[in-house]
């Protein structure tokens, strides 16, 4: 494959970008910086309408993986028009949903990478051994030095409220705690977030998913908590770093004690393991919208690449 990378250098696309030159594929790194991209591409020109440059990468690939954390429909259907198809590690509810109702000429594949994604074939899987509601827990190292894209969605979910799976009335982020049993770091008090792949799933195994956060500091958990009450938390600096390591782990927790988990170290490197899978699996598909459970499942993720299933 020849494909273009937005974010190409970042946390979590330039481990894309080695993984899959690694396969033998093409990978051009896009960015704004010109010392570190393959194609100078400033993604804020292109929302502003000067989309010459963007243009121009699109008909040098087969498809667009975007790892910017931009959250554009007019990248898909740009990209789409050009027969190229497009992979979004994007974990944005309102901008998934916007998606789905576009009708692109190309394969477009969503739900990629740890949660949604991964996090996607553990519920499946969960659902499948026994049907009913699955509650996925998403427990993140607070150590690890996350790219930018993911902080700032991790922060502008402070306050926010959004649809419950289970009906009633909306949730808050970061409250409705719930109690997991995290291998290796014991019971854990976690707390609603609203993770695309709840939605989606939600729909596509008729049974609600409710998605679960934390870090693994109890107190940088705690702190969240505490935060998405403040007004203007989600205006709060980014650049702290919190105590804690860089290892995750994703659960789905299923009926009749039904659990499928899966760890590692460092969140960016499985994110880029995932969505270089769905790169590899969204040039075969057919022309719409798709999310990977409905086409993979956990027998697909690649043993050797720091992604652990139990």
């Amino acid at each position: 494959m020849r494909v273009l990378v937005l974010g190409g250098y970042g946390a979590v696309g330039a481990g894309i970008v080695d993984l899959l030159r690694a396969g033998g594929d093409t990978a051009l790194a896009a960015g704004r910086d010109p010392a570190r991209a393959d194609r100078v591409l400033d993604l804020r020109a292109v929302r502003a309408g000067d989309d010459g440059a963007y243009r121009a990468a699109l008909a040098e690939v087969d498809l667009v993986l975007n790892a910017s954390g931009a959250e554009d429909p007019a990248l898909v259907a740009m990209a789409a028009d050009t027969g190229a198809a497009f992979v979004d590690i994007t974990a944005g509810t309102s901008y998934v949903a916007t998606l789905e109702h576009l009708q692109p000429a190309a394969p477009v594949l969503l739900s990629v990478g740890l949660a949604p994604g991964l996090s996607g074939l553990l519920a499946t899987a969960a659902h499948t051994a026994a049907p009913g509601p699955v509650d996925l827990a998403i427990v993140l190292g607070a150590g690890e030095r996350h790219g930018a894209a993911a902080t700032e969605w991790s922060y502008r979910l402070l306050g926010r409220r959004f649809p419950d799976t289970r009906g009633g009335a909306p949730v808050r982020n970061y409250t409705r705690p719930e109690a997991f049993d995290v291998p290796a770091l014991g019971r854990r008090r976690l707390y609603r977030a609203d993770f695309s792949d709840q939605h989606t799933l939600t729909t596509r195994l008729g049974a609600p998913v409710r998605s679960y956060f934390g870090l693994d500091s109890r107190a940088a958990t705690a702190a969240l908590a505490v935060m998405t009450r403040v007004p203007g938390a989600h205006r709060a600096p980014r650049g702290m770093h919190l105590p804690g390591t860089d290892r995750w782990w994703v659960l789905a927790r299923g009926a009749e004690g039904a659990l499928r988990w899966a760890h590692g170290r460092s969140q960016s490197h499985a994110t880029a393991v995932m969505a270089v899978l769905a790169s590899r699996a969204a040039t075969g598909l057919a022309p719409g919208v798709h999310h990977l459970p409905d086409h993979l499942s956990l027998a697909d993720v690649p043993e050797g690449h720091g992604i652990e299933i139990r």
